[in-house]
């Protein structure tokens, strides 16, 4: 149910840097071009660190869902998350509306949204695996878990991809990620 806007559903395995990326872009973005980013619900504390997002307990985003509030919504490693309903008000104002997403949801998504377009972060797993154990949220045991989960993941078939790196330079990934934005946007 897009308007004239555009959706990016930005994906990548937790730890891969996509909150950073999109800090950056949202940050360096041309002023003439219309982008808004969707701050994503998460049922885990506020101050739990990672990306700054709204925090809800799980029956709030049980209501939420059953109220229609979220655009999308998706559960994984133990938490709920939702895409506020406000980003279709956005679309149809012929914005670009970028999405935080997951993997696992992609082919609801592509149901509910069906032009969307898709920029996967990808990182090496050695990296990807010391960035996780750096975070100091989890175990070793549940890094590796979430690292096979990943790998399990594969984007669907016949979806267009951009890709973004992020397991060289900081710096790298940032224009990587903002030059994928205003492609999309532009195009």
């Amino acid at each position: 149910m897009t308007g004239s806007g555009k959706l990016i559903y930005v994906v990548g395995p937790s730890g891969a840097g996509k909150d950073a990326l999109l800090d950056h872009a949202r940050a360096h973005l041309p002023p003439n071009v219309k982008v808004k980013f969707a701050r994503r619900w998460i049922t885990r504390p506020a101050d739990a660190g990672g990306e700054a997002h709204r925090s809800l307990t799980m029956p709030e985003f049980e209501e939420k869902v059953r109220s229609g509030a979220f655009a999308m919504h998706w559960r994984a490693h133990g938490n709920g998350y939702g895409i506020d309903a406000e980003i279709r008000d956005w679309l149809r104002d012929g914005a670009t509306v970028v999405v935080s997403g997951s993997r696992e949801h992609l082919h609801q998504a592509r149901k509910d949204f069906p032009d969307l377009h898709v920029i996967e972060v990808k990182v090496d797993a050695g990296v990807l695996r010391e960035r996780l154990l750096r975070r100091g949220r989890e175990t070793a045991e549940q890094i590796d878990e979430r690292l096979a989960r990943a790998s399990r993941y594969a984007l669907p078939s016949g979806v267009p991809v951009i890709e973004v790196r992020n397991d060289r330079r900081l710096e790298d990934g940032e224009a990587d990620m903002l030059a994928a934005i205003l492609r999309i946007a532009r195009g």
